[in-house]
């Protein structure tokens, strides 16, 4: 795919976030820590977010296979509009694939995005959001993409009644509806479950494994991990810095990770 494209496709989805923004409603103000800390993992924050992640996968089922790194970059926005508030999230990712022992394949991937309506859950606390999610198929290289228009919906999920453990999911389906016809046909079912124990001093553990079940080819990949992380306030932000290494518990097919790293830098503006 022509760079040239690749980078109007882009532009055409930030356009879109740019329009709304006028409506945008900023949660500006003092945060206490013990609040900063319970929201720093919450995927539907009334806020502006950016988050810097990436997975390591030193391994994957199958012969033949070599390590692999997947970067993303993440930002969030929350938009009102007459109908009511959304949580507009676009993903870029970039991936590092090792296609035999003297080479390596690196290129950007495809580019996801979706918004969440806030549902009024009535409960102190507790979010919830469903919405439409566009893929449009930006990679640059075949490797590191489907070559597919996809669309399908999120629903999430965030309990933080309690400021010591907080919990939730992401629930995500997409299929492709338009592209290449020599490319594969995609219909991927992804599940984010996630619970999060704070320890105290902005420090917290607990885990946000996604399980990947792909029903076009028959394969899926369920990894549990164990997360160490940290969250601090400088200024108006909120930083939120962890590591989680993850096990796959469970997989069927080639090309499914056995063991990752997941470390990320999460950014909240208040």
């Amino acid at each position: 795919m022509a760079l040239s494209e690749t980078a109007i496709k882009i532009a055409v989805v930030f356009a879109f976030i740019s329009v709304c923004s006028p409506f945008s409603n900023w949660l500006i103000g003092p945060v206490k820590a013990q609040d900063a800390a319970a929201q720093a993992n919450n995927p539907l924050a009334d806020v502006r977010a950016f988050n810097i992640q990436n997975y390591y996968t030193p391994s994957f089922t199958g012969s033949g296979a070599f390590p692999a790194n997947t970067s993303w970059l993440r930002y969030a926005q929350p938009v009102g509009t007459p109908v009511g508030n959304f949580l507009v999230r676009a993903s870029l990712p970039f991936r590092s694939v090792k296609s035999s022992a003297v080479s390596r394949t690196f290129g950007m991937g495809d580019f996801n995005i979706f918004a969440a309506y806030s549902l009024d859950t009535g409960a102190p606390g507790v979010t919830a959001g469903v919405g439409p999610l566009l893929v449009v198929p930006t990679a640059t290289e075949d490797v590191t993409g489907t070559g597919k228009w996809q669309a399908g919906a999120a629903a999430v999920y965030f309990n933080a009644k309690s400021k010591t453990f907080q919990w939730g999911g992401l629930l995500t389906w997409q299929t492709a509806f338009a592209g290449p016809k020599g490319r594969d046909h995609t219909n991927i079912i992804a599940a984010q479950p996630f619970g999060f124990l704070q320890l105290g001093d902005g420090l917290y553990t607990g885990m946000a494994p996604t399980w990947a079940f792909d029903i076009q080819n028959d394969r899926y990949n369920v990894p549990l991990g164990l997360r160490l992380g940290k969250v601090f306030k400088r200024g108006k932000t909120v930083f939120n810095f962890f590591v989680e290494p993850q096990y796959s518990v469970l997989t069927k097919g080639a090309g499914q990770p056995e063991f990752q790293i997941y470390m990320a830098l999460n950014m909240q503006f208040y």
